[in-house]
């Protein structure tokens, strides 16, 4: 993978945050440097605290026949939020909201642009 396809992806990902940040109320991205900060640190916190979420909600998970990830997903954005500037989101309903809207953007961008 080149660094310019990685900086592409890392682009288009900070796209992907203030489209979502302009679709859903209370998820806020207060500019497009800030996104870009956010997008890395949603990345790190997916490689590292997505999984252990996971397996330690699997019983629940389980049970909900996988629903709980969009509140393991709206978590981990919540957990990202909490420690970065210019980045906030109000509501759980709106961190599980805007998981699932930044899930579906970002495919859609990643797909016609990269």
């Amino acid at each position: 993978m080149s660094l310019s396809y990685m900086v592409i992806h890392w682009i288009v990902s900070a796209l992907a945050l203030l489209l979502t940040a302009k679709i859903i109320p209370g998820f806020n991205v207060s500019n497009f440097g800030s996104a870009m900060w956010a997008a890395v640190a949603i990345g790190i916190a997916n490689i590292i605290i997505w999984p252990i979420l996971i397996f330690l909600t699997l019983p629940i998970n389980i049970l909900t026949l996988g629903l709980f990830t969009f509140v393991v997903n709206g978590a981990v954005l919540k957990i990202c939020a909490a420690v970065m500037d210019g980045f906030a989101i109000k509501t759980w309903g709106a961190a599980i909201l805007g998981a699932i809207v930044l899930s579906v953007v970002g495919t859609l961008l990643h797909y016609f642009l990269v």
